[in-house]
């Protein structure tokens, strides 16, 4: 698949940008469109698109989201349970989210996103977690929270939104899932 293109989807019926769960055979389009949507970023190890097949494969895609426009799908987000302190405190960590090359920049990612959270609301979460560009990410409310800490690194790009304004406070870890090479 080249960079710019988006893959078919099977059983695609609608015209139109929509955003769905994941079904059953969306999963090669998936790996496709994470694969390409991450070639030649500096802040990627390439491996996106594997940890999205090991959280799968886990069965720890709490949510997994798709874009389809027309019958290609464009588009895709991961979220997933984390840990705080090592225990489950109903939060989730964000990502990866994915958009074809062609198709960034016209707010397919932002639907994605707020799709999600809408999503993880509804089953009741406490809140989530997301490491990327704070420019981005504080659009939907996510911002450092002091006390809540991911790995060494800089707290400006690790950052939380609380549901309902419970706010935790530890060290947060990811889906083994993310360690897939």
């Amino acid at each position: 698949m080249s960079p710019s293109t988006a893959m078919s989807v099977a059983g695609a019926e609608e015209i139109g940008m929509r955003i769905v769960q994941e079904r059953p055979g969306d999963e090669a389009a998936i790996r496709a469109v994470t694969q390409a949507a991450f070639i030649g970023q500096p802040y990627s190890e390439q491996t996106e698109a594997a940890i999205v097949d090991a959280l799968r494969a886990a069965g720890a895609l709490t949510v997994s989201l798709v874009a389809i426009d027309d019958d290609m799908l464009v588009g895709h987000v991961a979220f997933s349970p984390v840990t705080i302190d090592g225990a489950d405190r109903g939060w989730f960590g964000l990502g990866p989210v994915s958009v074809a090359p062609g198709r960034q920049r016209e707010g397919i990612g932002s639907r994605l996103i707020a799709g999600g959270l809408d999503d993880l609301k509804a089953r009741d979460a406490r809140g989530c977690v997301v490491l990327g560009d704070p420019g981005y990410y504080r659009r939907f409310g996510f911002e450092p929270r002091v006390g809540l800490t991911y790995a060494d690194l800089p707290p400006e790009y690790f950052q939380a939104l609380a549901f309902g304004g419970e706010s935790a406070g530890g060290k947060v870890e990811y889906h083994a899932g993310f360690k897939a090479r």
